[in-house]
């Protein structure tokens, strides 16, 4: 409605300088609520909160589907926090001494946060998120299995593993993705696999049922949809085989290598001119010394103590082939196309009785009698 001042036999222009001040006054009172609006503190969502991460990096099918299926039925509050670069075999590293850079994205519909290292311990830390503590925590979903003691090397686990030390629930979902054969729709068919057992983990941790003191490290067969059954299963003693082989010359990493250590790198600059000094005096003690680049033992021979011998080395991991390995353990189940959930603790051995509460659980879990 317009504002308007009877013309009581007062000067036009008084009228019309009235009106001019009543509605600049009405603009800013209508500006001032609107701004008392935006800064009025979000209330909090009654939808169960789910934190979502993995390993393979923030830029991954895997995770991006995971996300869109969570959001699908806007039945729960989904935030992700993942790593910016691939972090599949980083295990359970802390970045202590250098600053994180945070940068915020859109993940499959949902706020997110890329972060260089320790994405589950800082989006719990309170100091990211606006909420004290997700229901859940969810590592996935990730390319690769995370059988036997690959656990230890796992980026995926370690961020199930972090979540369980910050006293949140947490599943660690991974697909076995079998190189040259499994393509991106096999992500989404493990998607669907696991979203019961996801949605039954949410609920059973709101009613106080779910297991305690482990999380859940869950196998997703090479083909989803043609699964035999879940099974829970134990660790198994296999891992992948470390093959290290000599090279000739020392190649540069990868721009995309360079770029995730641009932190460790701005120390060692800074470090740079505190050391110049003795650098350059080093410099002048070894001046009569030379190097000799050898690719391996074999070829070096022997070399004067004024030399220095130069070696380089790289490391690929490759699959070890399975030989009698007992039943119910992790990686003999995944390969003969069953899901596997495998409890893990924070300690060397998860006792019997996890193992049972497990299976005891997932058994009234999947058969929806609630």
């Amino acid at each position: 409605m317009a504002t308007s001042v009877k013309n009581n036999f007062l000067n036009p222009a008084l009228v019309s300088n009235l009106q001019q001040a009543l509605l600049r006054r009405k603009d800013s009172v209508q500006e001032q609520q609107h701004h008392n609006r935006a800064n009025e503190p979000t209330k909090a969502s009654s939808k169960p909160v789910v934190l979502v991460t993995n390993g393979d990096g923030i830029d991954s099918l895997g995770l991006t589907l995971l996300v869109e299926a969570l959001l699908c039925d806007a039945l729960l509050d989904v935030h992700v926090c993942a790593p910016e670069t691939d972090r599949s075999v980083c295990g359970h590293s802390v970045t202590t001494g250098e600053t994180l850079a945070v940068c915020s994205v859109q993940v499959g519909g949902a706020n997110a946060y890329q972060v260089s290292a320790d994405c589950v311990s800082l989006a719990l830390s309170g100091a990211l998120f606006s909420w004290s503590k997700p229901v859940l925590v969810i590592s996935g979903l990730n390319k690769g299995t995370t059988c036997g003691y690959d656990t230890l090397y796992s980026g995926a686990v370690a961020g199930a593993r972090e979540a369980l030390i910050c006293g949140v629930p947490s599943l660690c979902i991974s697909l076995n993705w079998e190189k040259n054969v499994s393509c991106e729709s096999d992500l989404k068919d493990a998607v669907t696999v696991c979203l019961p057992l996801i949605h039954a983990a949410i609920r059973d941790i709101q009613k106080g049922i779910f297991p305690k003191n482990c999380f859940l490290n869950i196998g997703i067969p090479s083909c989803p949809l043609t699964n035999k059954g879940v099974k829970v299963t134990r660790q198994s003693p296999q891992r992948s085989s470390l093959s290290w082989q000599a090279v000739s010359t020392n190649k540069n990493p990868s721009a995309g290598h360079y770029m995730s250590n641009q932190q460790s790198l701005g120390i060692m600059l800074a470090q740079l001119g505190r050391d110049a000094s003795a650098a350059a005096a080093a410099r002048r003690l070894n001046s009569n010394r030379k190097n000799v680049e050898v690719e391996s033992v074999g070829v070096a021979g022997k070399f004067s103590s004024q030399q220095t011998i130069k070696k380089y080395f790289r490391m690929e991991l490759t699959e070890k082939e399975q030989q009698d390995i007992e039943e119910d353990l992790d990686s003999r189940e995944l390969e003969e196309g069953f899901v596997t959930v495998t409890p893990l603790s924070l300690y060397a051995n998860v006792h019997m009785e996890i193992q049972s509460s497990v299976s005891s659980w997932l058994a009234i879990a999947l058969s929806g009698d609630q």
